[in-house]
Parts: structure tokens; C-alpha cells; sequence
């Protein structure tokens, strides 16, 4: 997953502007191919503007129109040309509008720029730039359509939904089907001074070597501000749960140095999409050194983890990204809960809103020193027998979720802490006066570096990992208690974060966290994250978000599986 950054507030978005964009985005074809080494499939007030009238100004609007469309669909002469001169015709309001309706568009300008949040007039500069596969790149906040498959060298070849399958009936199962005599027993030859390796991650010094190579080359966000910085022991955890062998943790060596240059791992997970069960390869922290991107490493490395797991009798995986591939299955969003606003202020993390002072921010994003729960306390082993029968209830209200035996659920929720490592996973449940198990949440942490910052060079992030609660499971429903209960457990798990030294308590869009996301100061992020299943043909799921990428509360998520 990406770390993304705090969105700044921003204006309403003009719909029209937009809509002319959009409506005309599945005409456009693709110049140019995509390099997919460059990207890890792993894994952000006011009125609209005024409306003109008379009519000389509605004949002005018109073609204005007009011209959008004919740049977009290619029909005008020089259609890099006149991107610029359309662009050029969008005023400042209109242009961070535009930023705010597509947050992936918005990284693209962000990442030509080098900043974070740049103006509007850094914005309309850098759009002009970018080229009109760029352009429409950054509008699919949703899907890319069928006609663009072809600036995916590598995946148009692999058994995954085209993104023109989205509106069609089919049933959901495997796209191809397979035998273990089908696939090769050796793996594909890498180029010259590379060689295979098995990584042994029970090994300090091997561990070592993945945890450096993550940390130094990595996700990072587009200004190049923030980038995972993943421990070892939060490594193990999330690599070495039950089931996990040490063939599923692949990387590639050079030759004569013996350097980790390039890693990819997996571990077996059951997954229920709807009303199937699924056994899936989790494929996780794909990473190829910056000095080699572009040699096609990461397609090389896909195929091995999946000749791997199919030697295993897995068809199947699940990965999660930050940019847009055939297909997702949904897409949700990042929501960022500042603890400490004034170091993330300080990082560039959060930015200061127009007439408000830092004093303010920090008195805004102030909590208790208490939790108010009752019943509420660190959760044990001894509470899994009850813990894990709310968890499956609850679980089942969603399209997608896991399927964990009591195996996984001590691993992932209260594993042994050895000597010397640290604790990554924190995991709570409440407890009425009959000793009944009501509610069930946990966290985990991710830190991440601070790139090129004096005063700070790690933050501490909390991010929302599973919970389960009575409240949503009552008969007949009560959605208002349901809301109710989550926003008090989940402001207690703030406070404790905050306890705990966390500085930003991180959350996407899925599960049923569109009832307290808004109500416990979450802002949305310019990040998204996007669900994709590795041959298996499903209906898409909500999100969580509507087409605007804005929070849906009366269309929660269906998504109940939550990647590291």
C-alpha cells in the first residue's frame, strides 16, 4: 500500500468541467505503453462556479465544449497542442476542482511538480505538461477502458478482468483453469549477472537485507515526502503467519555481490467472495531496486510467485495497488485521523488551512486523556474462543472478507512478542458484566521514513486493521446504535493510539468505517487503493466512496478484508 498524503481542503468540484472530461474519457486510445516495472502492484467549501449568462456568454461555453471533446477524442489536429490550449482555458477555481474530483490525476500534477500541494497556477502549469495518456491516466479514478489494454505489455497477457467485462453478466470463478503438470518446474532465466534466491527471513541477517532493500527503495508517495519504513519484526508478522513457507519469499541476487536487488513474497489466505470460498496467494511488498526499474523485473518476479504458488494447487491471488490496472475489483480510500498535527505539520504531512492558525489545529485534533468505555481492555488468549465467533458474524455482512482459523486469529491479532522485537499489532475487546465479548479492534503499526526533513525522520502511523461489534449484528438493525457504538470504540482506539506515541491514525473507505470516519475527524487522503484478484472473475464491490471519491454512508463498503 502507498503512503499517501493528507489532502488539503479543497472546492467543490465543477461538474461540468469534469463530467465533458470524463464522458469522453473511453474514447480516447492509448499513445504509448505503460511500464509496469515502474509501479508496485502491491499496494487523499464553497459553491461551484457561476454559471454565465446571456447569450454570447452560453455560446462561449459551448465551445468550449466543444473543443474539450474534439481534444479528447483525438479529432483535432495536434492533440498535444490543443490539450495545452484547453487546459490553459480552465481558471484557478477551476483547475483545483478538477484536482479535487480525481485524486489520481492529482498525483500525476503533484508528481510533476515536486510538490506535494501545488497551487492552482503550479497545477494548470504542470497539466499542460503532461502528455494525454498522463492526462486520462489521472481521470480513471474508477477503471481504465478496454482500448487503453494495450499500454499493459504484461498484463493483457495475464488471466485478469478487462476493464470492458465491468457492465457485463458473467459468473464469478477462475478465468483460466489449470493442472500442476501445466507449469513449469524451473524457473524463467533472469538476464545476465542476476540470479534466483530463496530468502530466509528466520534469519536476522537475511531479514536484514529485505527490510533495507524496502526501506530504501520502496512505495513512496508522489513528492517524494514519505516512504514505508516496515521493522523486521513487523516483516516476520505480517510474511511469516500460519502456512507461510520460505519458497513464497522470493529474490533476486547479483551475481557477484550477492546484493538483494529485488523481492517479492506471498503467503496462503482464504478469502469469501460472496458466497465462495477462495484459497489465494496474498501477494505483498513487491520491490526492485531503483537502479534496475525499468529492466522488467516486476513482470519476471509476478510469474515466479505465480508458478510457485501454482506448483502448490493455488490458482488464485489478491494484491492491492495504488494505480489503476485490469481490473480492480473496488477501489477504497485513505482517511488520516492527525495525533500529533503539529509534527505532521512539521513533516509536511498536513498542511495549515487558509486563515487558521497552528494553534488551532493542534486544539482541533486534541483528545482525551481517559477512554470511556466500559469493559474496555487489552485482549488475550484466552478471549479467542469468544472473540472469533463475533469476528465471523460480522464478516459475513461484507462481499469480500477473510476467512481466518483460530490459528490466524492469534497471529494476526495476539502473537507472542519475543525477546528484542517489537510489538506491531495492538488488539482490544470490550467486556459487559455477564463477561460477554461485545466489540473486538485492533491496529496495527506501519512507520514511515521522512524524507529530507530536519527536525523529523519517522512517523509513526496507526492503521486500522479488523473489528467486530454486536451493535451491527442486532435483529432488526438499528443503524443509529451501530453508528453510535463505533464511534465510541473507535475514539477510544484514538486515544490509545495516541498513548502509544502514534503521531496519524490511517483508515481506508471499506468495511462499515463510513459511519465514524467524518464524525471522528478522518480527512480524506489523495490516496486510493485499489482491490485486484489474480485470476478470478468477479462483480465489483463497493468502496465505500461515490463516483465523486467521497464517503458513501449510504453505501457502505463491501469490503471486509483488510492488506497490510
Amino acid at each position: 500500500m502507498a503512503p499517501p498524503e493528507e489532502s488539503k481542503p479543497v472546492e467543490p468540484a465543477v461538474e461540468k468541467v469534469d463530467a465533458e472530461l470524463k464522458g469522453k474519457q473511453a474514447e480516447v486510445e492509448s499513445d504509448g505503453d505503460e511500464d509496469d516495472d515502474e509501479h508496485e502492484p502491491a499496494a487523499g467549501e464553497g459553491s461551484a462556479a457561476a454559471g454565465a449568462s446571456g447569450k454570447k456568454k452560453n455560446k462561449k461555453k459551448k465551445s468550449k465544449k466543444a473543443k474539450v471533446k474534439e481534444v479528447l477524442t483525438g479529432k483535432s489536429g495536434d492533440q498535444e497542442a490543443d490539450v495545452k490550449k484547453a487546459i490553459s482555458g480552465l481558471n484557478p477555481q477551476q483547475v483545483q476542482e478538477l484536482m479535487a474530483l480525481n485524486p489520481a490525476l492529482a498525483q500525476e500534477v503533484a508528481a510533476a511538480s515536486g510538490s506535494a500541494n501545488p497551487t492552482a497556477d503550479q497545477a494548470a502549469e504542470m497539466l499542460k505538461k503532461l502528455s494525454v495518456q498522463e492526462i486520462m491516466t489521472g481521470l480513471a479514478a474508477g477503471g481504465k477502458n478496454v482500448k487503453e489494454m494495450g499500454a499493459y505489455k504484461f498484463w493483457q497477457t495475464q488471466p485478469v478482468p478487462r476493464f470492458d467485462e465491468e457492465d457485463q453478466s458473467f459468473e464469478e470463478g477462475p478465468i483460466r483453469v489449470q493442472t500442476v503438470d501445466d507449469i513449469s518446474k524451473e524457473p524463467a532465466p533472469l538476464v545476465a549477472g542476476f540470479e534466483w534466491s530463496v530468502v530466509d527471513l528466520t534469519s536476522d541477517e537475511e531479514i536484514k537485507e529485505v527490510y533495507e532493500l524496502l526501506n530504501g527503495h520502496y512505495v513512496e508517495d508522489d513528492a517524494a515526502m514519505f516512504r514505508f519504513n516496515y521493522s523486521p519484526s513487523f516483516l516476520r508478522w505480517a510474511m511469516m503467519s500460519p502456512g507461510w513457507d520460505k519458497k513464497y519469499h522470493i529474490g533476486v541476487r547479483a551475481s557477484q555481490s550477492r546484493k538483494l536487488v529485488a523481492f517479492i513474497s506471498a503467503i496462503p489466505v482464504h478469502i469469501r467472495v460472496r458466497d465462495k470460498t477462495v484459497l489465494c496467494s496474498e501477494v505483498n511488498f513487491l520491490v526492485v531496486h531503483k537502479k534496475l526499474r525499468g529492466k522488467r523485473l516486476a513482470p519476471v518476479l509476478i510469474k515466479e510467485i505465480t508458478r510457485v504458488s501454482n506448483l502448490n494447487g493455488i490458482w488464485q491471488g489478491v494484491h492491492t495497488g495504488g494505480i489503476v490496472l485490469p481490473r480492480p475489483i473496488s477501489t477504497c480510500r485513505y482517511y488520516h485521523r492527525p495525533l500529533d498535527w503539529q509534527k505532521l505539520y512539521e513533516c509536511g504531512f498536513s498542511a495549515l488551512p487558509y486563515g487558521s492558525k497552528p494553534q488551532y489545529m493542534v486544539r482541533r485534533y486534541a483528545l482525551p486523556d481517559a477512554t470511556s468505555t466500559k469493559g474496555l481492555r487489552r485482549m488475550e488468549e484466552k478471549d479467542l474462543d469468544r472473540v472469533m465467533p463475533l469476528f465471523q458474524r460480522y464478516t459475513k455482512r461484507f462481499d469480500m472478507a477473510p476467512e481466518f482459523t483460530k490459528e490466524e486469529m492469534k497471529h494476526w491479532f495476539i502473537p507472542k512478542v519475543e525477546p528484542g522485537d517489537e510489538e506491531v499489532v495492538w488488539s482490544y475487546v470490550v467486556e459487559d458484566n455477564d463477561k460477554n465479548i461485545t466489540d473486538f479492534l485492533s491496529f496495527n503499526c506501519i512507520e514511515s521514513s521522512v524524507i529530507r526533513n530536519t527536525k523529523h525522520n519517522v512517523l509513526r502511523v496507526a492503521y486500522l486493521w479488523y473489528y467486530a461489534s454486536e451493535s451491527g449484528l442486532q435483529q432488526p438493525y438499528d443503524r443509529s446504535a451501530h453508528k453510535a457504538r463505533l464511534n465510541d470504540v473507535v475514539h477510544d482506539a484514538l486515544i490509545l493510539a495516541k498513548r502509544l506515541k502514534f503521531d496519524v491514525f490511517n483508515a481506508l473507505s471499506l468495511m462499515d468505517n463510513g459511519l465514524f470516519l467524518e464524525q471522528q475527524k478522518f480527512g480524506g487522503g489523495d490516496g486510493q487503493l485499489h482491490y485486484y484478484m489474480f485470476n478470478y472473475r468477479a462483480h465489483l464491490i463497493k468502496g465505500g466512496v461515490d463516483k465523486k471519491n467521497q464517503l458513501d454512508e449510504k453505501n457502505l463498503s463491501g469490503i471486509g478484508f483488510v492488506m497490510l
